[in-house]
């Protein structure tokens, strides 16, 4: 049995943010191994928020975060008090999510999967399809040709990637250094941590100039001109 001290409890505990107690628990249970105990602590959340999954959340709040002037976003997450939602904790979560959303690429189009319209999925599916029958060449490579029965198999992969890619949920948090971590993730932590449902349930991003045609210029013509030719 492994020598359990204070140290190895708070780096777990700084590590996972979950209580000391259940850090010593977990270091216990894996006889100090601070990996497996932090996938025992996990798990554990995980656990925790299945059950808390289908209580109701009517509270939280809604923020906005503006980057630059250029990129504004409104998220409104959800819990289940207004003690929850006045704690620094959940405070950090929102903010942490909506400068996610203003700065990952791609950029989220939808809280999770569930969300997307099946017609949306079959034109991504149409159009992939479509590429995948007639690859455009790239200089200086050989022309990759799938055979037309791999087709449908390949454009399935495309399009689970093309999910997890659009999706909060399942992006990797944008300040996560291992870049392992997703928003999913990072939401079971919150859910462990506080003792609460929590859901984001709807956000949306806009970006300066984004939908309208940009001017193109002439730049060698400007020159010229500039130049008086």
């Amino acid at each position: 049995m492994a020598d359990i001290n204070a140290g190895m409890i708070k780096d777990l505990r700084e590590r996972t943010g979950a209580g000391m107690s259940d850090c010593k628990k977990a270091l216990t249970e894996t006889d100090g191994d601070t990996e497996k105990a932090a996938e025992y602590l996990r798990k554990k959340g995980l656990a925790a928020a299945a059950k808390k999954g289908g209580r109701i959340a009517t509270e939280g709040a809604i923020t906005s975060y503006i980057h630059n002037g250029r990129v504004g976003v409104l998220l409104e997450v959800n819990c289940e008090t207004d003690f929850v939602a006045r704690t620094d904790d959940f405070k950090m979560f929102v903010k942490d999510v909506a400068m996610h959303i203003a700065g990952a690429s791609p950029v989220p189009l939808y809280v999770s999967e569930t969300e997307i319209d099946p017609i949306a999925i079959e034109k991504e599916r149409e159009i992939r399809v479509e590429a995948a029958r007639n690859p455009k060449q790239v200089p200086g490579e050989k022309l990759k040709v799938i055979p037309e029965a791999m087709i449908p198999k390949v454009v399935e992969g495309q399009l689970a990637k093309w999910k997890k890619d659009v999706c909060l949920l399942d992006q990797v948090w944008v300040r996560d250094s291992e870049g392992k971590k997703t928003i999913g993730a990072l939401l079971t932590d919150l859910i462990s941590k506080i003792g609460e449902n929590v859901k984001i349930r709807r956000f949306v991003r806009w970006e300066l100039g984004e939908g309208l045609e940009k001017k193109k210029d002439d730049f060698a013509a400007e020159v010229a001109k500039q130049a008086g030719l």
